[in-house]
């Protein structure tokens, strides 16, 4: 009877490279795998342990972190993008030539045009003045703050001399800007502006989840938005209205002698306090929150990736400390005289002058 089984071939394979790594073939591996139910369970159970080893845990916990830093990167980039920015006239008082890696010259300014909820007594309808005036030399691992101090003695272009904070009043931040370059001198150009606002930066605060102050003495000043504000001696907790309220504090019946360098003292204790707070675990879990606020906080030139920029320059620059341009004696109209020898000084460590 003639043989009708078809033809064929017997072809084997090699063993792959990855079969090598695996340590054994997976063909292998079922044929030794037990047939009972207890067998197949234990084998379970291996496998279910191989499954959460260590390696696999930090790779998802990795997975984890990165997916938090992308999302909340992506919030500030799309919150940066819907503040508002600056006008052409600030644009043009601006120098621009700086760079965050390089150096960059940018002043802070922080209003004292606010909404009646956080004005105080007798502040209704005036103009705004700069209420804080910082200067920040920053680039990568470094930032150099200079704290202004707002009734220093300055000549204002075409108002003449008065008190330096009025130059916002008069023009703006452009106006401003100007003004703090003259009175510095030394050819010192601001290359960004950032506006604080007062009706957000206390949301700011709140999505940090507030910060630490300790205080040497106490607080007790007039009311802000109808409501007394009274610290006393030691550690503090402080929510978004309270910091505002501790950093715009003028007049210390605690400390009547105090003067406007107290002040400033206390807006950099603030600033230091938000530092800290970002560097915090707290601070991580909330990050998609503080990355949505933080850029609504400001009124700037730069764009987002400026932005952030100084954020990251802020951050790694080290705690640092924010030197004072001192006066040397009191002016007209409660004033303070700032010497040209402190002018050329404080030039000399904003890096004015030098090549960008």
């Amino acid at each position: 009877m003639p043989d009708d089984r078809p033809e064929y071939k017997v072809y084997r394979s090699r063993p792959g490279v990855l079969s090598k790594l695996r340590g054994s073939d997976d063909l292998e591996r079922l044929r030794r795998r037990p047939s009972h139910d207890d067998g197949a369970d234990a084998d379970r159970g291996r496998d279910m342990r191989g499954a959460l080893r260590p390696g696999r845990l930090l790779r998802i916990a990795f997975l984890a972190v990165l997916g938090w830093l992308l999302l909340s990167l992506a919030v500030f980039m799309l919150s940066a993008q819907l503040s508002s920015g600056t006008s052409p006239g600030v644009e043009r008082a601006l120098g621009g030539n700086g760079s965050f890696f390089t150096g960059t010259n940018v002043l802070v300014l922080g209003s004292d045009k606010r909404p009646k909820d956080l004005a105080e007594p007798g502040s209704e309808g005036q103009p705004g003045r700069a209420d804080s005036i910082l200067l920040l030399r920053t680039s990568v691992g470094q930032v150099r703050r200079l704290s202004v101090l707002r009734d220093s003695y300055a000549n204002i272009p075409g108002q003449g001399q008065q008190k330096i904070n009025a130059a916002y009043a008069f023009g703006g931040p452009a106006l401003q800007i100007r003004t703090v370059e003259d009175f510095i001198g030394g050819g010192l150009e601001i290359d960004h502006v950032i506006e604080v606002s007062f009706a957000d930066f206390p949301r700011f605060i709140d999505s940090l989840g507030g910060i630490d102050v300790t205080l040497r003495r106490c607080i007790s000043s007039q009311p802000f938005g109808g409501r007394p504000f009274r610290l006393r001696r030691g550690e503090h907790h402080l929510n978004g209205r309270q910091a505002l309220a501790f950093a715009r504090v003028r007049k210390n019946r605690c400390s009547p002698n105090e003067d406007d360098r107290a002040r400033a003292r206390r807006q950099q204790q603030v600033m230091a306090a938000i530092r800290s707070r970002l560097l915090s675990p707290a601070a991580f879990v909330r990050l998609p929150w503080v990355a949505w606020q933080a850029p609504r906080t400001l009124r700037t030139d730069l764009a987002g990736p400026g932005l952030l920029g100084l954020f990251l320059d802020i951050v790694t620059g080290g705690s640092g400390s924010t030197r004072v341009l001192r006066p040397s004696a009191d002016g007209p109209g409660g004033s303070l005289i700032v010497s040209e020898a402190e002018r050329a000084r404080a030039a000399r460590y904003l890096g004015a002058g030098r090549g960008r």
